[in-house]
């Protein structure tokens, strides 16, 4: 892993809510700025919610996934194999996440990007459970777990971020083919 990406694997870590808001209702805006880049990272408003209202909002399958660090199964979640060409944003808070021509199949059996929209609404961590040591992603701006990057992906990145479904929804370009 080359510096500029070990440096930026965690723009948020150390960040605390403002005084006087609530774990409800707090949000941080934070413009970082690290060494390796010419300008700063502008973060979007966290989403802080109680576990209960994250239950009320999302499916069960999608509250196992997002708040708990599941995994569906391979080659069962709906955009595995999708074409639809969109947006994929967070179930979990709408954000904009992945376009759809950043997909790529990977054979792996979950949707598979090569990049984010922009780097600042996926943060990375590292995860050690299970025995191994992977790379989490999550949404910057609600926490809800996404997948793991691994470095085996196509050019331009190397990047293969191996995303749930249930943390996605796709936004098409075609309005007729929006739910």
């Amino acid at each position: 892993m080359d510096g500029a990406r070990q440096q930026c694997i965690n723009p948020c870590n150390g960040l605390s809510r403002r005084p006087g808001t609530s774990r409800t209702s707090g949000s941080v805006k934070a413009s970082v700025t690290f060494g390796v880049r010419a300008h700063p990272i502008i973060m979007a408003e966290k989403i802080m919610k109680t576990d209960e209202e994250w239950r009320e909002q999302l499916t069960p399958e999608q509250y196992r996934i997002t708040r708990q660090a599941g995994t569906e199964p391979a080659f069962t979640g709906k955009y595995w194999k999708s074409k639809d060409k969109g947006v994929y944003v967070c179930v979990g808070c709408g954000e904009e996440l992945f376009k759809s021509d950043s997909k790529f199949d990977s054979g792996t059996g979950w949707p598979s990007f090569w990049q984010p929209v922009d780097q600042g609404k996926v943060e990375e961590h590292t995860d050690s459970s299970y025995g191994m040591v992977r790379t989490e992603a999550r949404c910057a701006r609600c926490g809800a777990h996404l997948g793991h990057v691994f470095e085996d992906g196509p050019a331009p990145t190397g990047l293969r971020y191996c995303m749930n479904s249930a943390a996605l929804e796709l936004r098409p370009e075609d309005p007729k083919k929006q739910k």
